[in-house]
């Protein structure tokens, strides 16, 4: 990925100089070799810091929402997953195609720095992507790991390299198709359980919850104006969880806020600080939803209708509703 940058920097220099678009939208590059951060740029001077490598995870689809209340046109890089988050917010009327120049970049996989710390590589200071392996350049000497070991979790059970939607690309014929899971396996080992063993389960990870937002600010289609826990009529709008279960409150209304919608992104799981594997939450609804209604994709295309807001004489009836409960 390394090797496009270039690319991309030569791209959003000729349309802001032609006046095509107002503002970049990418990633910038931080303080440190693993964490590039979402950022607009709004000058060809500003280009230097344009950032693509293995570390940018995060999806710059959100940050369109607020960026549609400006005036201007913004060129946005997306990887293959992001565009689907992209096309879910069009279909909403969240971001505005016409104002959206995107540009798809192509993807390895993206890379989690904390699985290389739980292999005891520490004091990073440098990372190079030599093909199948990771050189890492630390304060106690090169190590080295393969690549696929550093994948992020959502990586894992990739959607291919497909972009959803494009004005241009960029590296795209090099993107691999890096999946080696089912996405839906974590899910069907948590139905095998008992409702007590999956009671437990959600408690104890989500007891670490300390109510940060960063799952609500990261997730594309957690959007609204005003969300109901920043609502002081609410009754759910404190920081502190007035009871031991508020905690799992506030993820399970967002799940079920988000069902239909999501793309299985997997941001909300990439920036939670305590790990809480939420992202189980969300494909849960997904597998079900599938299960009744069908295959569906949020985010396949900009013109089609979630299945939970449509109605087929075919869906689902009452009394198997009532056995699906059984396994929640």
């Amino acid at each position: 990925m390394q090797r496009i940058i270039g690319k991309m920097r030569e791209k959003a220099k000729e349309l802001l100089e032609a006046g095509t678009v107002d503002a970049v939208l990418g990633w910038k590059k931080g303080d440190f070799a693993y964490d590039p951060t979402p950022a607009f740029f709004y000058s060809t001077d500003e280009l230097d810091m344009l950032a693509y490598d293995g570390f940018c995870g995060s999806n710059l689809s959100k940050y369109l929402v607020e960026y549609g209340k400006e005036k201007g046109k913004v060129l946005v890089f997306l990887k293959p997953c992001d565009t689907y988050s992209l096309n879910q917010l069009v279909s909403e009327h969240r971001v505005d195609r016409e104002n959206v120049y995107v540009v798809g970049v192509g993807c390895d996989g993206m890379l989690d720095v904390q699985k290389l710390r739980d292999k005891g590589i520490a004091g990073i200071e440098e990372i190079e992507e030599a093909g199948e392996d990771l050189r890492i350049h630390t304060l106690y000497g090169l190590k080295t790991c393969p690549r696929d070991e550093a994948l992020l979790k959502k990586c894992q059970s990739c959607k291919g390299k497909e972009h959803k939607l494009f004005d241009d690309r960029i590296g795209a014929e090099e993107s691999r198709d890096i999946a080696n899971e089912d996405r839906f396996a974590e899910v069907a080992e948590l139905e095998k359980m008992s409702p007590e063993e999956r009671f437990a389960f959600w408690r104890a990870a989500l007891s670490s919850c300390i109510r940060c937002n960063a799952c609500r600010e990261a997730c594309p289609v957690c959007s609204c104006h005003t969300c109901i826990f920043d609502n002081a009529r609410s009754g759910v709008d404190a920081k502190a969880n007035a009871s031991e279960f508020e905690e799992n409150l506030f993820h399970i209304i967002r799940a079920f806020h988000v069902a239909g919608r999501c793309s299985d992104c997997g941001e909300c799981s990439r920036v939670c600080p305590q790990a809480i594997p939420l992202h189980l939450l969300n494909r849960k609804m997904i597998k079900d939803i599938q299960s009744f209604y069908g295959a569906f994709q949020a985010g396949d295309s900009a013109d089609q209708c979630s299945p939970l807001l449509s109605y087929s004489p075919d869906d689902i009836e009452p009394d198997a509703f009532d056995r699906w409960k059984g396994v929640m």
